[in-house]
């Protein structure tokens, strides 16, 4: 679903390497996604930042009872890639239960956190942070 899911992400050739409640971790290669430099380009790096705020939605909130959507990224570009790029992103899970709990009360709940891309070598080649929101799909008074 993540790596397929949507038609512009399966061209990117993402990998997801973990994904369980809580905890993402997905490889982004070189190639395809290289720019007129030789480096990736930086919408392949934005797409992997922004990724796994589904993946861990998937994994970790009712899907039958919520929805996500991304409220905005910002991302600040350390050094340039030059190999597969990695991310990593951990939610502590009694923090998505009340995230969770907020969103089925208020029928929407905003969340944020902060990831790091990291090449081949751990170097980290971008920095972002990121803001959800959980809606509910029968928001209260619905």
């Amino acid at each position: 679903m993540i790596e397929q899911g949507i038609a512009f992400v399966g061209r990117t050739g993402v990998k997801v390497l973990a994904m369980e409640p809580g905890h993402v971790k997905m490889t982004m290669p070189l190639e395809p996604n290289l720019n007129h430099v030789g480096t990736m380009y930086a919408g392949a790096l934005f797409t992997l930042a922004e990724l796994p705020g589904g993946a861990i939605f998937l994994t970790t909130f009712d899907v039958g009872k919520f929805y996500p959507i991304i409220k905005g990224m910002d991302i600040k570009f350390v050094k340039p890639a030059t190999t597969d790029v990695t991310v990593e992103i951990h939610l502590d899970l009694n923090e998505a239960a009340k995230i969770q709990e907020k969103a089925n009360e208020a029928g929407k709940a905003d969340y944020d956190w902060e990831c790091e891309l990291k090449d081949a070598n751990g170097q980290v080649v971008c920095v972002t942070s990121n803001r959800y929101q959980l809606r509910s799909m029968n928001p209260p008074g619905a």
